[in-house]
C-alpha cells in the first residue's frame, strides 16, 4: 500500500511538472533569422555566403539557450529568396506577413554589419604553435608577439512578422583582443567561408557580437526584467556617447 502511494505521488509530481513546462514551451517566441547584410568597408572577411553563415551561427546561439523556437534556415532562405529579400534586407508589412505564414515565424531577425576594424601593435617576441593536439583535436596556440584588437558593430532589427512593424532595434558591438603572454586556444567553431577566421580576433569579435545579440533578445523578448533592460540601456547610452565624442558637430 505504501509503495502504491509513493508511486502515485511520483506520477502526480511528473504530470504536474509537465503541465507547468508545457506553457513555457508554447510561449517561446518563434524567430526566423534572415541573411545578414554588410555595409562595412573594412570587413575583409566578408564574401559570398557569409551572410547566411552568420544567420546560422546566430540561430544556433539562440536555440542553445532554450528561450526561443527557431525556424529552419532552409525554410526561411527559400521564402526570402522568393520574395527577393536576401540582398536588400528590407521587409515590408505585406512580405513580413507572408514570411510568417509560410514559415511559422512570429518575428524576423535582421542583422547588418555596419562597422569593422582591427588594430595590431607589436609587443615583443612571440611564438605560434600550429597543429597542437588538445583533447584529441588539432588546434592552434599563440603566445605573445603582438596585440590585435578587433571590433564589429551590427545593426539589429527585429520585425513583427504579423504587422511588419519594428519590434526591437539596437546596435550591438563585439570586441576582442589577443595580447602579451595570453595563451589562446580554439577548438574550431567557424566553418564555410569564415573558416579562415578560426582562432583570429576577427572571428572572436564576430562570436562576441552574436552572443551579445542573443543575450539582448532574451532580455527584451523573454526575461523582460527591468534589471536586464537597464543594463542594456546603459550599454546603449555608453555606445552613443562614445560615438558622439568621436564626431565633430
Amino acid at each position: 500500500m505504501k509503495r502504491l502511494y509513493l508511486s502515485t505521488m511520483c506520477l502526480a509530481l511528473i504530470l504536474g511538472c509537465s503541465l507547468l513546462a508545457a506553457p513555457a514551451l508554447a510561449d517561446r517566441p518563434v524567430l526566423g533569422v534572415a541573411e545578414f547584410t554588410n555595409e562595412a568597408t573594412g570587413a575583409r572577411w566578408w564574401r559570398g555566403g557569409v551572410g547566411w553563415e552568420l544567420s546560422s551561427m546566430l540561430a544556433n546561439e539562440l536555440a542553445a539557450i532554450g528561450a526561443f523556437t527557431i525556424v529552419e534556415r532552409t525554410n526561411l532562405e527559400a521564402v526570402m529568396s522568393e520574395q527577393d529579400l536576401g540582398a536588400s534586407g528590407r521587409v515590408r508589412p505585406d512580405t513580413a506577413a507572408q514570411i510568417g505564414q509560410l514559415t511559422g515565424a512570429q518575428y524576423i531577425v535582421l542583422g547588418t554589419v555596419t562597422a569593422y576594424s582591427e588594430d595590431t601593435s607589436r609587443t615583443g617576441g612571440g611564438v605560434n604553435l600550429r597543429g597542437v593536439n588538445i583533447g584529441g583535436r588539432s588546434t592552434n596556440i599563440g603566445v605573445g608577439g603582438k596585440r590585435t584588437q578587433a571590433y564589429v558593430a551590427v545593426d539589429l532589427r527585429v520585425v513583427n512578422a504579423t504587422t511588419g512593424e519594428l519590434a526591437h532595434v539596437r546596435t550591438i558591438e563585439g570586441r576582442t583582443s589577443d595580447s602579451g603572454i595570453n595563451l589562446r586556444a580554439s577548438r574550431g567553431w567557424i566553418g564555410g567561408n569564415l573558416a579562415h577566421e578560426e582562432n583570429t580576433p576577427a572571428g572572436e569579435a564576430i562570436r562576441a557580437a552574436l552572443i551579445e545579440i542573443t543575450d539582448y533578445l532574451e532580455c527584451e523578448m523573454v526575461l523582460k526584467t527591468s534589471a536586464c533592460r537597464a543594463t542594456y540601456q546603459e550599454r546603449e547610452d555608453t555606445r552613443r556617447e562614445r560615438t558622439r565624442s568621436r564626431l565633430r558637430f
